[in-house]
């Protein structure tokens, strides 16, 4: 499975303990950066990540330190469905109710442990469609 992961300087460890962590499981990640705790601008790394995300019809995972200012980015791209996620059960309902493709996480909220727990149901949990679809269908501008 190819995912495309960014993040800026606060998400950078999570970042780096959610690839070595998922390692085994047979993921293929196209990292966009930052490389490092230096401090950078989100949208330098959310933008690289959602374009390809939207170019390979691929899944997407940004972090930042609360999520929101990486959200807020990818979402600006026509073909992404960027949800911020705090729980598993809202990371469940972000694929299954809203076709979410990028997982925005919020580094200095959830612990390793959860952030991994939600990346693997992101990457598990199918679109239910059904009415759903209706909905997705009127996301875009």
């Amino acid at each position: 499975m190819r995912i495309h992961i960014g993040s800026d300087h606060a998400g950078f460890e999570l970042k780096q303990n959610l690839m070595t962590l998922l390692e085994d499981e047979s993921v293929d990640w196209i990292d966009h950066g930052t490389f490092s705790i230096d401090s950078v601008d989100y949208p330098d790394f959310a933008h690289p990540t959602a374009l390809a995300v939207e170019e390979d019809g691929g899944v997407g995972v940004l972090i930042c330190g609360s999520a929101n200012g990486v959200c807020i980015t990818a979402n600006k791209h026509q073909g992404i469905r960027a949800a911020l996620c705090w729980t598993a059960e809202i990371a469940r309902l972000a694929r299954e109710h809203n076709d979410a493709n990028i997982i925005c996480i919020p580094a200095r909220f959830v612990s390793t442990e959860d952030a991994l727990t939600m990346v693997g149901i992101f990457l598990t949990t199918p679109f239910e469609g059904g009415r759903h679809a209706n909905r997705v269908s009127k996301i875009s501008c």
